[in-house]
């Protein structure tokens, strides 16, 4: 669907509570994300302040409640559902999916059961625990992997974000290594058939009338793995938006993403990360719920590329989280 215009009715008593930091690997991530947010409701006229989740937020939100709270924590903190339900039991409203959908999400392994179960494709994965890692034989184990998925892989987190953690393997020598790294953030790591392609991000907004899809955002880092160091290092990452993709591989590509999107049952906003394959079909890598709001963060750059104002579009997903009943 076409993109509506994102200027709300601008509600000089709203205020809203901007939660960044957390104790996550992602923690300076959020922060950045944070203050780009606060500022950005500030230039529209909400009144919002920042806060860290961390000790005094719960007296915080009882002595004085926020008319809603915009999640800018990335890692563990603010994507596995956990804050959301803390937010649902203080009765405090919130811009992004409740704590189920958030959950679901999060866990990379089960997003992905649900994305196969409504016939969304996904590369064949394995989730392995470290404990089972090494009560099966880490090389038989290892052995299995590549005899099963071949090579190359993508070995991440199960949870997890910004690239913390995640290798490309294409000598089954450097499996091992890789394993390793990624058992550094996560105790289980998903290891996937890595899928050749666009690599490009569709971010989804839905203003109460539906989701719809900004431009996608194509990615093109220098060393060819989008990690942490390209992510967010000036110069180590090029972006195209809109992708440089046919009309039709495009649409399939918005289709893709809102058929995520919806299947994980969120709303506001998401970010469903996909391959393109030389063949033109869409292959969803996880869906982010609460995208980074940085200077190179995708969904602002999507935002700017519709032909909207961030400040705009974020106070309209506040005046709605407001709006709408808690918990």
């Amino acid at each position: 669907m076409t993109a509506p215009s994102a200027s709300p009715a601008v509600r000089t008593d709203l205020r809203c509570l901007v939660l960044a930091g957390g104790l996550s690997y992602e923690r300076d991530v959020s922060l950045r994300s944070g203050r780009r947010v606060l500022d950005a409701l500030r230039a529209v006229g909400v009144e919002a302040e920042l806060l860290d989740a961390d000790g005094a937020l719960l007296p915080a939100l009882k002595a004085d409640p926020p008319d809603a709270v915009f999640i800018a924590l990335h890692g563990s903190t603010g994507e596995d559902g956990s804050l959301r339900g803390v937010l649902d039991l203080c009765g405090v409203p919130y811009v992004g999916p409740d704590a189920r959908s958030a959950r679901l999400a999060w866990d990379k392994p089960s997003a992905k059961a649900v994305l196969v179960e409504c016939g969304i494709a996904t590369p064949e994965w394995v989730a392995l625990p470290h404990d089972r890692f090494s009560e099966l034989g880490a090389v038989a184990v290892l052995e299995r992997i590549v005899d099963r998925l071949g090579l190359p892989l993508m070995v991440k987190p199960a949870q997890g974000g910004s690239g913390l953690g995640a290798a490309v393997v294409r000598d089954a020598s450097t499996l091992p290594a890789a394993m390793v790294g990624c058992f550094a953030y996560d105790q289980t790591a998903l290891v996937e058939r890595y899928v050749e392609g666009v690599d490009v991000a569709v971010s989804i907004l839905d203003f109460g009338e539906g989701p719809f899809a900004l431009p996608a955002v194509e990615i093109v880092p220098s060393n060819g793995v989008y990690d942490y160091a390209a992510r967010y290092t000036a110069g180590l990452t090029t972006w195209h938006t809109p992708a440089r993709l046919s009309a039709e591989t495009s649409a399939e590509v918005v289709k893709t993403a809102l058929a995520a999107h919806q299947a994980l049952g969120l709303r506001d906003m998401s970010r469903v990360d996909l391959i393109v394959t030389p063949s033109g079909e869409c292959t969803v890598l996880e869906v982010n719920v609460a995208p980074g709001m940085t200077e190179t963060s995708l969904l602002p750059m999507a935002v700017q590329a519709g032909g909207l104002d961030l400040g705009e579009v974020i106070a309209r997903l506040v005046i709605q989280a407001a709006e709408r009943p808690a918990g």
